[in-house]
């Protein structure tokens, strides 16, 4: 069964009566469990969570935003959360055996249907988006529920995609799309006196403003707190526990300590496992050893009345020693561009642990705000390429696939020199992706070798020669895939921007290396 998580956020956190109709509306409807409800009474906001069936998750959704076009009034409503409707945001995610494409989709589906019926204007976003400018929430919600009122009708880049150009007297307008699972992350720094603060962080963190990837953020005050609050819309390229050490140093240099921090709504549980995992330097720690997982395991086999066999470390795929023994294989897949992903996850990790062991050190006092940027780029960059091992054995198995398509008729061969096309570009465009975080790496590297701590200075010189050496494969990847193009024009773009970042890499690792040299020969 294909399962559809949906996360809505509805313009009230006071009126818990509002609420529960609301979240009533969506249980309503067959096969929905809701799985979370939360409200906040400052950004006078709620957020439910449910999963539902694929073929009547759009009824669920239709179901609350159509109770809350009722119960809510956007004219009298007052909250520190951007906001431009009664029912904010619809994001639908992918779950089970459910894919992006299904909840993009689904989107449109939904879209479509308040549009027409509620008459309320519907704005897609994130995987959804109709159009560039639109992938951003933010750029979505820009001018709020007042500011959209007066542009829509008279501006031709806020038409919406679904609905009337007009905006609801009442309801407002609404954004809904696809994207990865969020995590809404509260960091609150103390007093309201510390709100300067809390947006000067808050800008700094958001990738919009050059911020971490995937990270969205705004500095608010909330019951007389200053609060950095942020959407982690991938965690995969930025960590949970990334950005909370961002902000506790920045706030530190302040003179300012984090009081507390909160999660709203659901969160993987790989995320906090990740963070545990980094607090409490856990080497080869596997999520078996939670024993609650064990407890559900033998539950579950108790009630099936099969053997329970625990899985130990050695049996996870997530070891190194099963990574090392899956390339030793005779399957293509993870190959060199797996590697190549993997030798920069390494690099950024290197430079991480140096950039570490700088901070905090009396010595190194001069180049610690340094450091811990540094460091938190290192964080992302690993999270980042190790996404990408994956990824490329992905790319690979959609090239070998549109291979085997059948070449039985004419239109059948055209139709599979077409997916072959599609699929070599796409499996040169992920190498390429780790070719430019390699050589970030590498860039930062030299960062960590020049000016890091002295002790480490040849780690931060290994963490280089890596970085090189997942660019230079990754660009072998790149090459061979462009070679087997038809028409290889189609990808000079790639293989010019693959030998320049090779270039790049070089330059910075043999810097980094003759710093290396300096360090221990004198």
């Amino acid at each position: 069964m294909k399962l559809i998580e949906c996360v809505p956020n509805f313009s009230e956190g006071r009126r818990p009566e509002v609420v529960k109709a609301i979240r009533d509306a969506i249980a309503s409807v067959k096969g929905v469990s809701i799985l979370d409800s939360s409200s906040d009474e400052s950004h006078n906001r709620s957020v439910i969570t449910f999963v539902a069936p694929i073929d009547t998750v759009v009824d669920a959704a239709f179901a609350g935003m159509r109770e809350a076009a009722e119960r809510i009034d956007l004219r009298g409503h007052q909250g520190e959360h951007p906001r431009i409707g009664a029912t904010d945001v619809v994001p639908f995610v992918p779950l089970e055996d459910s894919t992006m494409d299904d909840c993009v989709y689904l989107a449109r589906q939904l879209g479509q249907r308040v549009g027409a019926e509620l008459g309320i204007p519907v704005f897609l976003y994130e995987r959804a988006a109709s159009r560039p400018t639109r992938v951003n929430l933010a750029d979505v919600r820009r001018g709020q529920f007042e500011g959209l009122r007066d542009e829509l009708g008279t501006n031709p880049e806020r038409e919406p995609d679904f609905g009337p150009n007009r905006i609801h007297e009442s309801a407002g307008a609404t954004a809904i799309g696809a994207r990865p699972f969020l995590v809404a992350y509260n960091v609150y720094l103390g007093t309201a006196s510390n709100l300067a603060l809390a947006k000067s962080i808050a800008k700094q963190v958001r990738e919009s403003s050059g911020g971490f990837k995937a990270v969205k953020g705004l500095g608010l005050e909330v019951d007389g707190q200053a609060q950095v609050s942020m959407n982690l819309v991938d965690t995969d390229q930025t960590a949970l526990h990334t950005v909370f050490d961002f902000i506790s140093e920045k706030a530190r240099a302040e003179g300012v300590e984090v009081t507390w921090s909160e999660i709203i709504g659901l969160v993987p549980e790989k995320v906090l496992f990740e963070a545990s995992k980094n607090y409490l330097r856990l080497a080869q720690f596997t999520p078996d050893q939670v024993l609650e997982r064990q407890v559900a395991r033998a539950m579950a086999s108790a009630r099936s009345q099969e053997p329970v066999v625990a899985a130990s470390p050695a049996e996870s795929s997530s070891t190194p020693t099963d990574f090392l023994k899956a390339i030793a294989s005779s399957d293509p897949v993870p190959g060199g561009g797996s590697v190549s992903a993997y030798a920069g996850a390494l690099g950024a990790s290197l430079a991480r642990m140096v950039a570490g062991l700088t901070i905090g050190r009396k010595k190194y006092a001069a180049v610690e705000a340094e450091m811990t940027l540094l460091a938190a780029e290192a964080e992302s960059l690993t999270s980042q390429l190790a996404t990408l091992v994956e990824r490329d054995a992905d790319a690979y198995a959609l090239v070998s696939a549109a291979y085997k398509l059948p070449k039985d008729s004419e239109s059948a061969t055209a139709a599979r020199n077409a997916a072959i096309t599609k699929a070599l570009l796409g499996a040169a465009e992920v190498p390429l992706e780790t070719a430019r975080l390699c050589a970030k790496v590498a860039h930062l590297a030299n960062a960590v070798a020049a000016k890091g701590n002295s002790n480490a200075v040849t780690d931060a010189g290994v963490a280089a020669l890596l970085a090189e050496a997942g660019c230079k494969g990754a660009a072998y990847n790149i090459r061979v895939n462009v070679a087997a193009l038809s028409d290889r024009s189609l990808g000079q773009d790639l293989e010019r921007e693959a030998l320049d970042l090779v270039a790049q890499t070089s330059r910075a690792t043999a810097e980094a290396c003759a710093t290396v040299e300096r360090g221990i020969t004198t």
